[in-house]
């Protein structure tokens, strides 16, 4: 069984390997109890939001880490993946300004993913 981190990393490197769009995590642990960590990313389209979504579902799976639960918004403008301590966020451009998940959980620590995403 992975730690929240590794779990929170493992997703983090499926959504980059996949060309998820500006990856934050957001270590929230000490300002909510609702997770460990939210993961937030962007796809470039519906259908690309969905791709992030599968990838990160079945790379977890093969780590033997089930998914709890996932739901969509609108026609995949926005899905959430529930791996219990790590909650994962991949929206299309407009869902995420318009939600700005960042800027509700300012409070939470970022951490430093440049030596775990390729992408930039």
């Amino acid at each position: 069984m992975l730690s929240a981190k590794e779990v929170a990393l493992e997703v983090t490197r499926a959504l980059d390997a996949k060309k998820g769009i500006d990856i934050r995590l957001l270590r929230i642990e000490k300002v909510s109890s609702l997770a460990d960590y939210f993961l937030i990313c962007t796809g470039s389209s519906n259908t690309h939001v969905k791709t992030l979504c599968d990838y990160a579902e079945y790379t977890m799976e093969q780590l033997g880490e089930p998914m709890l639960g996932r739901e969509g918004h609108r026609g995949n403008s926005w899905e959430l993946l529930d791996f219990g301590s790590v909650v994962v966020h991949v929206f299309t451009e407009e869902a995420r300004k318009f939600y700005d998940l960042e800027r509700l959980w300012a409070d939470a620590e970022q951490v430093d993913l440049k030596d775990i995403v390729i992408q930039g």
